[in-house]
């Protein structure tokens, strides 16, 4: 059974896919704002020279096959910060 919750796109976005060389026909929408941008993830992202963590480059929650993927780092984040 595929789980219908774990994908999601919205092709009427203005900013549909909104990363360059993204697959259309697989570009998930469902984290759009990154929930790991706080967190030590597994992307391909880099800093400005002003420190903000820059994800343009990022495709890593937006592919289907990875839902699984940042939901099993956001538990393993929210778990690490309840031990602080």
């Amino acid at each position: 059974m595929e789980n219908k919750y774990s994908f999601f796109q919205n092709r009427e976005c203005e900013f549909f896919p909104c990363h360059r060389g993204a697959d259309e026909e697989s570009f998930n929408c469902l984290f759009c704002y990154c929930p790991l941008y706080f967190t030590p993830c597994s992307g391909n992202y880099s800093f400005t020279s002003q420190g903000i963590k820059d994800c343009s480059g990022c495709l890593f929650p937006h592919k289907r096959e990875n839902y699984q993927k940042v939901t099993d780092l956001l538990t393993k984040e929210i778990y690490n910060r309840r031990k602080l």
